[in-house]
């Protein structure tokens, strides 16, 4: 890429936030550059939740603009990329010991109402005594309420972002940080440098900083700019457990800290149980799961299950440091789930290039950040395009009435030596894009080589050709989910296959910018 023609936007940061403004510019007509010092996704945004919901719990802190605008956002999300997103439902055991029945109607009610839901059914009320899905629950725990919210892959979301930003024109460039930024004359003067250790200088017109828990870094790094904003960083982590309860339904649990716990089936036989809530000092790569926190965890599941899982049954856990903005909140969880944006300066004047940065946000509200920031900067870039994005189908996700079993059974037909289990995979990580990883196969044998579970030797290939995988916790924990299934030994073998891949073809190794 040539240093000599600018960029109109140079993106900091590949999470989500960035990721989702890359795209939208691109679909606007501005040239993009997206920069990412790791991979994709590898920092908060392949460590959430993995949940596209309106924030029930906001309402009790009178986050209304925002748990409206995220209960949107959850339909539009669900109608363009139907095969990582999907309806699951969430059983909510009444304690009255913690919140009032009225108070969880009410909240409830305006959790159905408020943001116009279509697709998703409404709540109901429950009697645990008799229903199926009250039958892993203590008997002390009588009634409760079942509600509707929606289930992503998270870090696929952000690959899609970027390889529709690339469709449309954008440059992906993983493993390339950012070093330097100084304005000179109308534009920015960029230094990066790649995992190599090679160096290049860019130009752009504007910069995006969408470094998540590393915004601050980004601009103590950039020549000239500072923020009176702050993020707050606080870490929520999650364990992994075999599943312990029948049934493909979630459940929220209220804790004695008024706080609440997800417990959401997770790759069909494991549980997902989070999150906690805690302050992080220090740098946010260096947070990790501390034991204090599994134990919260499983004591909050313990109080309401009859067979709670016990740390024998703990398969995996991660953290996650979300980049809150610092709304001067006492307690971690009553911060404010909602973004600010910092942008210098304002507006045009005297040909000084802006840079716009990013304070907070969360997964399910990304799109719409991404627009709200592209009208922040339509003064800069007057001839640029309109909001597209909430009619337009992610990358997989354009399948007929936005429907996945419609389309799972007609990708069946026309792959019918594929194992269900393996054509379910497929369909759910690729939606329409199979078509593209399965060209001229016939057979299982055509995969190439099994590593174990459901991983094969042709979609390792595609996901280094078309997605920026390098590493093997690229493709066994970002893009899929494979390690949660292979053995240490078949982890190992697969390693050990990718870096003889690596060594004999490096250039090839990551996706075309």
């Amino acid at each position: 890429m040539s240093a000599v023609t600018p960029y109109d936007l140079l993106v900091i940061g590949g999470g989500i936030n960035g990721a989702g403004i890359a795209r939208d510019a691109a679909g606007r007509g501005l040239s993009v550059l997206l920069c990412e010092k790791d991979d994709l996704a590898q920092g908060t945004s392949s460590r959430s939740g993995k949940l596209v919901h309106g924030g029930l719990r906001y309402l009790e802190y009178y986050e209304f603009r925002l748990v409206r605008e995220a209960l949107i956002e959850r339909e539009v999300l669900l109608d363009a990329a139907p095969h990582i997103i999907w309806p699951m439902r969430f059983v909510l055991p009444h304690s009255p010991e913690q919140r009032p029945a009225w108070l969880v109607r009410l909240g409830l009610f305006l959790y159905d109402h408020l943001g116009g839901r279509k697709k998703l059914p409404p709540t109901r009320a429950v009697d645990l005594t008799g229903d199926p899905v009250g039958k892993p629950i203590k008997g002390s725990f009588t009634n409760a309420f079942e509600y509707s919210d929606c289930w992503v892959d998270d870090s696929r979301l952000v690959v899609l972002n970027a390889l529709d930003a690339q469709a449309r024109g954008a440059g992906i460039l993983t493993r390339t940080a950012v070093l330097s930024a100084r304005r000179d004359g109308g534009f920015w003067s960029v230094d990066l440098g790649d995992a190599s250790g090679a160096r290049r200088q860019v130009c752009a017109r504007c910069l995006v900083n969408a470094a998540g828990p590393w915004v601050e870094d980004v601009l103590e790094g950039v020549e000239g700019s500072s923020s009176q904003r702050r993020v707050r960083l606080v870490k929520g982590s999650h364990i992994v457990t075999r599943k312990f309860w029948a049934g493909d339904q979630a459940y929220l649990l209220q804790n004695h800290d008024r706080r609440v716990i997800f417990v959401n089936p997770y790759e069909d036989d494991l549980a997902l149980i989070g999150t906690t809530d805690i302050a992080v000092e220090g740098k946010p790569e260096d947070a990790h799961i501390e034991d204090a926190e599994i134990d919260y965890l499983l004591a909050v599941v313990a109080r309401y299950f009859d067979r709670p899982p016990t740390r024998a049954d703990i398969v995996h856990s991660f953290s996650g440091v979300r980049p809150l903005y610092d709304d001067k909140a006492a307690n971690p969880s009553a911060v404010t789930r909602d973004y600010i944006f910092d942008i210098n300066p304002k507006q045009p004047a005297n040909a000084r290039p802006p840079i716009l940065s990013i304070f907070g946000g969360k997964i399910t509200t990304y799109r719409k950040l991404a627009e709200h920031a592209l009208d922040r900067l339509s003064p800069f870039f007057p001839a640029m395009g309109k909001a597209w994005t909430a009619s337009t189908p992610l990358p997989g996700g354009d399948m007929p009435d936005a429907d996945f079993d419609g389309w799972l059974a007609a990708f069946r037909r026309q792959f019918p030596w594929l194992p269900d289990g393996l054509a379910l995979h497929y369909g759910r990580l690729y939606g329409t894009r199979t078509t593209q990883l399965l060209e001229g196969a016939k057979s299982l044998s055509d995969l190439g080589r099994h590593f174990g579970a459901l991983l094969h030797e042709r979609e390792a290939r595609f996901l280094i050709r078309t997605e920026w995988a390098g590493s093997a916790e690229d493709i066994l924990d970002r893009r899929t989910k494979h390690g949660l299934h292979l053995s240490a030994a078949e982890r190992q073998a697969f390693t050990h296959w990718l870096q003889g891949l690596n060594d004999a073809a490096p250039e090839p190794m990551r996706a075309a910018t």
